[in-house]
């Protein structure tokens, strides 16, 4: 097990290299300069280039490269160019909203996908299963943005229930803060659970053709038994590569959920350093999420290998 730890880490590098690599290139070479984003239109040109110089932006391309990258590898990446903050501090102020919703739509997801899977796996062909089958069907379908809205004008609009956007801390009080974050969580949480739900239902069907079901029903096992003592753990197993895919997932594509919402997440940060060229921040922002992307993976893979030693023998 410590030899498939010690590989899995290792994997690791190589990726977040590359991811920092390829970002970097990418948003240098967009159009745009932050000097004069900052200084706005009725800045001269001899003003955008002395703010340059200052920001290190008329240096060649790959010395720039390699003073962030020296710089990332020892913790250190940069200051923000917007919020004149270290990036560090920056995407840390805006990481616990982000990680909340991604936690609290795994969770939800997870407690719906669970039940709904087991029921259309149990009820397979009939109408209850085609009814769960299309739910899951159109949870995927459905873009996030335009559920957010819907849910909008209905619980917050019309009747009046929900708060329509924003984000309150836990420190002011529970109720608040689950009140801002109930409708963005369900949003998040509907494509996450007909995914898991769906997946689930497949494995578990394929668990009920092995020969040990037919052993344990010829014992006497209840349906009940069989399903949650026997297809269920077996079903989980493949299952865990989709919750852990969808938990990463989660918290590099709730920029749309966190805009229509108005939430101060990575989402809306990521959005506001685009749009001020605000290239450390941007790099910063995209290498966070980029390292909990992979360490969320390696967790699941964990998981993977000790739920079933072929993985971590193989």
């Amino acid at each position: 097990m410590t030899y498939y730890i010690a590989r899995r880490l290792a994997s690791m590098i190589p990726v977040l290299v590359t991811i920092g690599v390829v970002t970097f290139v990418i948003i240098h070479l967009t159009p745009g300069n932050p000097a004069e984003v900052i200084l706005g239109n009725q800045a001269t040109a001899a003003q955008v280039a002395q703010l340059s110089r200052a920001l290190g932006l008329n240096r060649p391309l790959w010395q720039q490269f390699v003073i962030w990258f020296s710089n990332a590898i020892q913790g250190n990446l940069g200051n923000s160019i917007f919020y004149e903050q270290p990036v560090l501090q920056v995407v840390m102020s805006h990481l616990l909203p982000t990680l909340t919703l991604a936690a609290l739509s795994t969770v939800v997801s997870l407690a719906a996908a669970v039940p709904i899977g087991l029921l259309a796996a149990w009820r397979k062909g009939s109408w209850l299963d085609r009814l769960l089958v299309s739910l899951s069907l159109l949870g995927v379908s459905v873009p996030a943005f335009w559920l957010a809205f819907m849910v909008i004008l209905v619980f917050s609009v019309s009747a009046g229930l929900l708060p329509v956007a924003g984000y309150v801390p836990l420190s002011d009080g529970f109720l608040p803060w689950a009140a801002h974050l109930v409708l963005p969580v369900a949003v998040l949480a509907s494509g996450q659970c007909a995914i898991i739900a769906r997946m689930l239902r497949d494995g578990t069907l394929e668990s009920l053709r092995q020969p040990y079901i037919r052993t344990a029903r010829a014992k006497g096992a209840s349906e009940r038994a069989v399903l949650l003592s026997h297809a269920l753990p077996n079903a989980a197993i493949p299952t865990l590569t989709i919750v852990g895919n969808s938990l990463a997932s989660l918290l590099s594509g709730v920029v749309v959920v966190e805009v229509v919402f108005g939430i101060p997440g990575l989402g809306n940060l990521i959005i506001q350093a685009m749009e001020n060229r605000d290239y450390p921040l941007i790099e910063g922002v995209t290498l966070v999420v980029a390292i909990i992307y992979v360490a969320v993976n390696l967790f699941v893979d964990l998981l993977y290998a000790l739920a079933d030693p072929r993985v971590r023998l193989g």
